[in-house]
């Protein structure tokens, strides 16, 4: 079952188009997509699940070619620059194939307020929840699909798929919040996998570079205590270190590119944007200011697997699709 995730997430950014293709063996896949390639892939029907943001101002035309939404717009109403759009995170699914189970919302600012209930001194608090609060939201998503995905071992289980989707827009100079943030999104979907046996998949703009601390803990289930941006910790919201982990088998779908071998298009060509240092893209942002990885899509290796993955651009095709730097 075809899945997307599309990372333009406002007008302020222009995103390169990335994708991918999972496959779970009794028949689920998944797809990243953004930028021109979106268009074609709706008017196709190839896509089962579309996550992005902002959503409304997609919603109609997605209404069109058969998709529900569901949404989660920021705690505070952000202007993003495109008229009728609210910042936050939307996923989209096709009626005709998937069934909306149940919906987790993550509310950041209500996690900080617990945190600060808990751990910081009653005079300290205000300036703590300044520090914390960055109305950064999470949507979680449970769905099943219709018909056509029941596994030949056991066909009378239910195919479900759980799919994450942020955006943790935190300034870089708060490196703590960032990680924090992640941290909580991952604890709530280990909750989730405690409680069912689902594939997941964990999709957003984390504005964080691949060797961050957020990207080795989405990556490696743990952040390495000596890392550096371990020593920007005010409020000693990271200590210890070793707590920073987590259980959930996630592999960054890009990573799996060294493996896959005779699916169906140029190597080389691919090989040549991706950054072989950290098995990413070379950028997944190309702006004024920047140029370079921030958006990915994580999966559950023990019940997803990589199928194939759809053409990378680079600058100049990106530039050409309108998507390039500004």
């Amino acid at each position: 079952m075809p899945v997307a995730e599309a990372g333009k997430r406002g007008s302020s950014n222009n995103r390169r188009e990335e994708a991918l293709q999972l496959g779970r063996p009794e028949g689920h896949r998944a797809m990243g997509v953004s930028g021109a390639r979106l268009h074609e892939l709706l008017a196709a029907g190839r896509l089962g699940v579309l996550l992005m943001g902002p959503g409304n101002f997609f919603a109609p035309e997605l209404d069109k070619h058969g998709y529900q939404a569901l949404y989660k717009k920021r705690t505070t109403e952000v202007y993003t620059g495109v008229p009728d759009a609210i910042d936050g995170c939307a996923t989209f699914f096709r009626r005709d194939k998937f069934s909306h189970v149940k919906k987790y919302e993550v509310e950041f600012n209500k996690a900080a307020q617990s945190l600060t209930d808990a751990i910081i001194p009653v005079a300290q608090r205000r300036v703590a929840l300044s520090r914390l609060i960055k109305d950064n939201v999470a949507l979680i998503v449970v769905l099943e699909a219709k018909f056509g995905n029941h596994g030949t071992d056991n066909p009378g289980k239910r195919q479900l798929l759980c799919v994450a989707n942020t955006h943790v827009n935190v300034h870089q100079d708060l490196k703590d919040v960032k990680l924090w943030e992640v941290q909580t999104l991952l604890k709530g979907l280990e909750k989730i996998a405690v409680s069912a046996d689902i594939p997941m998949l964990v999709c957003g703009d984390f504005n964080s570079v691949p060797g961050s601390s957020p990207h080795g803990l989405l990556a490696m289930g743990k952040v390495d205590q000596l890392h550096p941006d371990l020593a920007i910790d005010p409020l000693g919201i990271l200590r210890p270190a070793s707590k920073l982990t987590h259980q959930l088998p996630l592999v960054s779908a890009y990573s799996s590119f060294a493996r896959m071998v005779g699916v169906g298009y140029d190597l080389e060509h691919q090989r040549r944007r991706m950054d072989p240092a950290t098995n990413e893209p070379l950028f997944t942002n190309c702006t004024r200011d920047f140029t370079g990885t921030v958006d990915y899509i994580f999966y559950t290796a023990d019940s997803l697997t990589v199928e194939s993955l759809l053409e990378l651009l680079d600058e100049k095709k990106s530039d050409d699709d309108t998507l390039g730097c500004a």
